[in-house]
C-alpha cells in the first residue's frame, strides 16, 4: 500500500483498515509461533510497514492512536 493510496482514505477507512491489518498480523504472528508453515513469509513484513504508514498519516492528521 503506498501512501498516496493511504492519504486519499478518510479517517475512518484507514482505521477500518488498521484494525483489519493488525487482526491479520496477529494471525500470522499466532500461526507462527505454533510452529506453522506461512504461504507468504514476506507477508508479516509488508503487514508491519502498511500498519506503519496509516499509523503515521493519522498522526498528520492529528488523530492519536
Amino acid at each position: 500500500m503506498k501512501m498516496k493510496e493511504i492519504r486519499e482514505m478518510s479517517r475512518e477507512e484507514k482505521i477500518k483498515k488498521l484494525r483489519e491489518l493488525e487482526m491479520e498480523l496477529l494471525k500470522l504472528r499466532t500461526l507462527s509461533r505454533s510452529g506453522g508453515a506461512l504461504e507468504n513469509p514476506g507477508r508479516m513484513r509488508a503487514i508491519k510497514k502498511d500498519i506503519a504508514r496509516i499509523k503515521l498519516s493519522l498522526a498528520e492528521e492529528g488523530y492519536k492512536c
